[in-house]
């Protein structure tokens, strides 16, 4: 099988330290094909991904290219034999053209200068391949993440790449831009290109794989169809059956109080008039486009950003605007759209960030209770099952899933009673989405109140009480989530849009 394959990592291993992270793995990746990496986080899947593309060695093993054995020290080597990765992070200099970027470390030369002509010939060329049409000159960071992920991939391609690594591509993307790709991919695919895609969203796998290979904690599971059933694949990756994909229960059975009430909150252009309630045992989602303001409402309730007007209660009291402490102190615990950013230290340590809430309140005489934070989290870790060497392990280093969990894990701590969850499994994979949604079930169960920002229509659904659909920076209306379907979320998310544009024409056409 490996003659037939552009690269094979055959029966490769890979330890760090007395950890071993890929024991004994073998993937070939076809010209022409899409090998799907599948797995839960941890499993492997980033480590075998840098050892194709000369980030990693292997300990043990072979990697073979047109099936003769080969090493790969580093990333130019790997880009040498045609092997290209678009990372999920992706490797471009924004302020610089489009042009540039493509040229970027291998610009063509005239006379000791940059020959201008040549470079922009070269990258028009790149983009054809690709069937993307910008302008060349345009500094990259302006262009949108669809199209920027289509200028590193044809950037790729300029370097006559014969296997593209694509990691977690469509993880940012709308619906739209996610078929724009994966008609590029059907392209390059008929053109002989071989592809690694990693991704979380099982529904993808069947449109735009040929075959996938399983992982679990670092070993070969089973290499079966990509059109495999999706409860199949998870059961393959995760070992067990999950018999539901969106467990919600409504087991408390205490007082229906209102924890958080949120009346007329506005800011400047970008929320208007806002008013909600979220009561004890209850699970309330914002749905709505990208823009709608949902986050800005969240992060507002948190006392991340101020806002010109309205209130924010907790069990009756009003907060002050823009007090992260205060908040904290009410009892609201905040997990923010992107973790890496806004909610972990990740060089810190796992005890460190699940701690930062407490620092304070748990001090004796002043002095920090080192001994008592670490008691506490390594109980929290311990309940929350999150994968790690210890608590010292630096949390930039856990996967995607289990610094979510650290996240939770600070404001389980902090007896957070009300809960802002701002995409709580984004980049998560599906077994530990479950464990997230048990979470918020025992949250609520404990007569705690959840606020939840999710753009999936199917964990809004299938994880709310009530729906709040926000359009144009307002509550376009409510839903009860037991009679709710994606189109009446989406008619509400929408009509703002469509009323403005019906004003436009009309004005238009007066």
């Amino acid at each position: 099988m490996s003659e037939k394959s552009i690269l094979t990592l055959e029966g490769v291993t890979k330890s760090f330290g007395p950890v071993t992270v890929i024991d004994g793995v073998t993937v070939h990746v076809r010209p022409g094909k899409v090998q799907v990496l599948l797995g839960e986080n941890g499993a492997g899947k980033s480590t075998l991904i840098k050892m194709m593309s000369g980030v990693y060695q292997p300990d043990g093993g072979r990697i073979l290219v047109d099936g003769k054995p080969v090493t790969l020290p580093d990333t130019n080597a790997a880009e040498a034999l045609g092997i290209a990765t678009i990372h999920q992070e992706l490797n471009l200099v924004g302020s610089m053209s489009v042009a540039e970027n493509i040229c970027l470390g291998r610009m063509p030369r005239k006379f000791g200068l940059v020959d201008r002509r040549a470079m922009k010939s070269r990258a028009r060329a790149a983009l054809n391949l690709i069937g993307l049409d910008v302008d060349l000159d345009q500094p990259v960071g302006e262009l949108g993440i669809a199209r920027q992920q289509l200028v590193e991939i044809a950037k790729a391609l300029s370097l006559n790449a014969r296997m593209l690594i694509l990691d977690e591509p469509t993880a940012a993307l709308t619906n739209r831009e996610i078929a724009s790709l994966f008609a590029v991919v059907e392209d390059l695919r008929r053109k002989g290109v071989g592809m690694v895609f990693i991704s979380h969203h099982l529904d993808e796998i069947a449109t735009i794989g040929d075959s996938v290979s399983v992982l679990r904690d670092g070993k070969f599971i089973a290499e079966v169809p990509a059109d495999t059933p999706e409860d199949e694949l998870v059961r393959l990756m995760v070992g067990r059956e999950i018999s539901q994909q969106f467990p919600r229960r409504r087991d408390y059975d205490g007082p229906q109080q209102t924890l958080l009430e949120v009346q007329g909150l506005s800011t400047k252009g970008l929320i208007h008039d806002v008013s909600f309630s979220v009561r004890a045992g209850e699970v309330v989602s914002l749905a709505g486009l990208m823009g709608a303001g949902r986050t800005e409402v969240v992060r507002a309730i948190a006392g991340a950003d101020p806002y010109a007007s309205g209130t924010v209660k907790v069990r009756g009291t009003v907060l002050p605007k823009g007090d992260i402490g205060a908040a904290i102190r009410a009892g609201i615990g905040h997990v923010p759209e992107d973790r890496k950013v806004q909610g972990l230290v990740l060089g810190a340590a796992v005890n460190d960030n699940i701690g930062y809430a407490t620092l304070a309140s748990t001090a004796k005489g002043g002095v920090v209770d080192f001994a008592g934070q670490r008691r506490r989290a390594q109980d929290v870790a311990d309940r929350l099952q999150i994968r790690m060497h210890n608590l010292d392990q630096a949390v930039g280093s856990l996967s995607g899933g289990n610094q979510q969990k650290a996240v939770f894990g600070r404001w389980i701590v902090a007896e957070s009673t009300v809960l802002l969850l701002d995409e709580p499994t984004r980049g998560v994979d599906v077994g530990a989405k479950v464990e997230i949604y048990e979470l918020i079930n025992a949250i609520t169960a404990a007569g705690g109140a959840v606020l939840m920002v999710s753009s999936e229509l199917p964990e809004v659904l299938g994880m709310s009480d009530r729906i709040l659909v926000m359009s144009g920076g307002h509550i376009a209306g409510e839903l009860d989530a037991d009679g709710a379907t994606q189109d009446a979320v989406m008619s509400l998310a929408v009509r703002d849009i469509q009323r403005d544009l019906e004003d436009e024409l009309m004005k238009d056409g007066s």
